[in-house]
């Protein structure tokens, strides 16, 4: 029998702020990452510390804040009204301290919980905030949390504001990075959301004048827009809505108090609801409410007092209230929506008429298609009870809940070495493995029609619940595993036509990315290095010295479960697939799969990289 767990005085333990952080560091930033993905931890940190600039902004104090990053030190200035003197160690270092907790002084800031720039500081290993106000400042330095050397200047030329610079905490952060795409997505967000505001990104500037219309005309090709955007705003609100000639699902931008709501909410949900009404009414027509939603393109931003997120993140809006004397989320928006979209449509008829026609045209699709669809979804559901191309991860089996997804990844590969070997090493819980059956048909220029008609392509809609758009995405991250030659590179090809071609919001997103896996494997009896390019290779048989063995890895059936388990655990590597802003869809499907044969042919000869294989003695 075995002995009882003594349970005393001893055992209780109360945790101060900067540890539980630490060691809670989820709670607080959401998942950590290596900088692969938007919503990593890094970029959570830059993100708290901006907020706090932009509130005061938008407090009417300040309107440029610089931002630089240089390697992994993070530097944000603003000129707003700095932190008052006497508590900027505080603020940054005591929990549920702050300006945010007067809703005089901030009543619709972004962050209302007091514990931003707290993570921010426990998170790093240099972290730095100086407050400079009236001819005086003060500055505070920390590592890991703990207060180091501080600083009061009775008189200093310095300009009003604070200034924060920071280093991510590498033993939590393990080999992260930051890309420059992603912290340049946050701030074009920031400017879309506070028109007039300034943001200079190492020397880069972020300027926007038409809000939420700049947003959709910068992340859209004007020539695949069906009519000009309607830009609509009020008081709490602004919107923006167009349909796409070539797109087939819908696509959200949505927003609160200026954060980005990439998991929607109230909000969002009520905008969608508020559309199909409006224009049903217009109309004195029952359209479904897919046929009206369908290709469409659109934004919504409201400021709500105080408002709920389901997470620290922030990233979906739990709030049914707008706060004070206003109506809920769903009615404030759904009369501002049926106010403003149908006085539009009424003073553009030319618009109305071509948005008519888009969804008569839609529901014919839908008509057609329903048939094909019905036999396609019997066929997936028949072949996921004896189906072998999906093994899923027990978190679908035993957490229902929406935002189970967030955890979760999906590696969509080739070959049954390569999809064995991704099985045995993968995490049950969190990681699932479709496996394809040769190469993908070559989906381009094809109609939706193909996708229910090919098994292949309705199966893998089928596992990322995809057919209705991404509001019930299953992963959160669908990772492209193929082998790094000729024929995995096609395979890849062909399976990023096929999401750009049908649900290209996926990439949009930042959902879509492709497994790096090491080229050589370095060992000798004491050490193991795997190494994904020569310069690691150079680099291991370095350390190694002597004459080390040396495995030149060709494809993923060759890498074993137990090696296996190393890349796609917590060291994984992944490359993120993202669009061209250079480029519309239609023109990079047409250069990378049309009939443009000399020019694609001379894209290849420029960019060829060739590997030369490494010949063992």
């Amino acid at each position: 029998m075995s002995q009882e767990t003594k349970y005393t005085e001893d055992n209780i333990r109360s945790l101060d702020w900067k540890e539980h952080i630490r060691m809670r560091p989820g709670m607080y930033i959401g998942k950590l990452g290596d900088g692969s993905s938007a919503d990593d931890g890094i970029y959570i940190l830059v993100k708290e510390v901006l907020d706090n600039s932009i509130d005061e902004y938008v407090m009417g104090a300040g309107k440029t804040i610089e931002i630089s990053i240089q390697g992994s030190k993070v530097t944000v200035r603003d000129y707003g009204r700095g932190i008052p003197l006497g508590k900027v160690v505080d603020v940054v270092s005591k929990m549920n301290t702050g300006g945010k907790y007067d809703s005089k002084a901030f009543k619709k800031s972004v962050g209302l919980n007091g514990v931003g720039t707290k993570a921010v500081n426990a998170l790093s290993s240099y972290f730095r905030v100086e407050s400079t106000r009236e001819g005086k400042s003060a500055s505070a330095e920390f590592s890991q949390g703990n207060l180091g050397e501080q600083e009061f200047l009775e008189e200093t030329s310095r300009r009003k504001g604070t200034k924060v610079q920071f280093i991510p905490d590498e033993t939590i952060f393990k080999n992260y990075k930051f890309r420059k795409e992603y912290v340049s997505k946050m701030l074009k967000n920031y400017v879309y959301l506070n028109p007039g505001l300034t943001i200079i990104f190492n020397g880069e500037k972020y300027f926007s004048e038409n809000g939420l219309k700049d947003l959709l005309e910068d992340n859209n090709n004007k020539d695949d827009m069906l009519y000009p955007i309607i830009h609509l705003k009020g008081d709490d609100i602004e919107v923006a809505i167009t349909h796409s000639k070539t797109q087939y699902s819908e696509e959200y931008h949505s927003f609160v108090n200026g954060q980005h709501t990439t998991q929607g909410g109230t909000h969002q949900s009520a905008f969608r609801e508020a559309i199909v009404k409006t224009i049903r009414d217009f109309f004195g027509k029952n359209f479904e409410a897919s046929d009206v939603r369908k290709s469409i393109i659109s934004a919504i931003a409201i400021k709500v007092m105080e408002p709920v997120f389901e997470s620290q993140t922030k990233t979906k809006l739990g709030s049914t209230e707008m706060g004070g004397d206003l109506p809920t989320v769903r009615t404030y928006i759904n009369d501002f929506v049926k106010t403003h979209l149908d006085n539009y449509l009424h003073k553009n008829t030319e618009v109305a008429d071509k948005l008519q026609k888009k969804i008569l045209q839609a529901e014919k699709e839908r008509k057609e298609l329903s048939g094909i669809r019905k036999l396609a979804r019997d066929r997936a559901k028949k072949a996921s009870l004896h189906n072998k191309k999906l093994r899923d991860c027990r978190i679908h089996l035993g957490d229902t809940k929406k935002e189970a997804h967030l955890e979760t990844t999906l590696f969509i590969t080739e070959g049954d070495s390569a999809s064995g070997s991704i099985t045995k090493s993968r995490n049950v819980n969190t990681q699932a493995v479709f496996s394809l059956k040769g190469k993908p048909l070559n989906s381009y220029g094809l109609s939706k029609k193909i996708v229910y008609e090919n098994e292949e392509f309705n199966l893998l809609q089928a596992a990322l619940n995809i057919e209705d758009g991404l509001e019930d995405l299953r992963y959160n991250n669908i990772v492209i595993a193929t082998d790094a030659d000729v024929d995995g590179m096609h395979i890849r090809l062909l399976l990023i036509t096929f999401f750009l071609q049908f649900f290209p919001e996926l990439i949009k997103e930042g959902h879509l990315y492709i497994l790096e896996t090491p080229l050589f494997r370095v060992r000798n009896k004491k050490h193991t290095f795997y190494c994904y390019s020569d310069d690691e290779k150079r680099e291991a048989i370095e350390k190694l010295r002597g004459k080390p063995e040396i495995t030149r890895f060709k494809g993923l059936g060759e890498i074993s479960p137990n090696e296996f388990v190393h890349f796609i655990g917590d060291d994984i590597r992944l490359d993120p697939v993202m669009l061209d802003k250079e480029m519309s869809i239609e023109q990079m499907l047409e250069f990378y799969m049309g009939k443009n044969t000399p020019d694609r042919q001379k894209f290849i000869i420029n960019n060829l990289k060739v590997e030369l294989d490494y010949v063992e003695d």
